[in-house]
């Protein structure tokens, strides 16, 4: 797992900013930064995968950020994007303003599956999961969980942000 920001600040504005108010603008930047926290982990994916919103999600908001955020990262590496290879199926709730055991039943594995025009490309394969910010790890996991499960040899995950929890902040 690699992170190029604290989700904290200045971060967290721009983020939000990027997330919910179609300020898509800085993605060449943010790539740029997250390209440059993972150069190993680049350096041996042999495929970039973001995370994917619910259809319904993805028409209330007019793009997936993970997407965008893959499809850049995968330009400066020079690697393959496939943002269709994981596909969430079930809706689940916004995560924003839940506890840390409230996401891990809110997003499981279930939720998530391999799109089957992509079954053949996975067994044995390094994948990059990329998402926006990592929380309590909970999506990351769910979708790491289906990968491997579809044969990958090898799940690593690159966030833009990560909030960074102490104990007088827990999540």
């Amino acid at each position: 797992m690699r992170t190029a920001l604290r989700y904290e600040a200045a971060g967290r504005r721009l983020i939000l900013r990027f997330k919910h108010a179609e300020r898509i603008e800085g993605v060449a930047t943010f790539a740029g930064w997250m390209a440059e926290a993972a150069a190993d982990l680049l350096s041996e994916a042999e495929v970039l995968v973001p995370v994917p919103l619910h259809r319904w999600r993805l028409l209330r908001r007019g793009y997936n950020q993970a997407a965008l955020l893959a499809r850049a990262v995968a330009r400066l590496a020079g690697r393959p994007c496939v943002p269709d290879l994981l596909e969430r199926h079930r809706p689940t709730a916004s995560q924003q303003r839940l506890s840390a055991r409230a996401r891990r039943e809110n997003v499981t594995p279930a939720a998530f599956r391999v799109h089957r025009r992509h079954r053949g490309r996975i067994a044995g394969a390094r994948i990059l999961l990329v998402d926006d910010v990592f929380t309590t790890g909970a999506t990351l996991d769910a979708c790491a969980k289906v990968l491997q499960r579809a044969g990958a040899a090898r799940v690593d995950a690159l966030t833009l942000a990560r909030v960074v929890r102490d104990e007088a902040h827990p999540i």
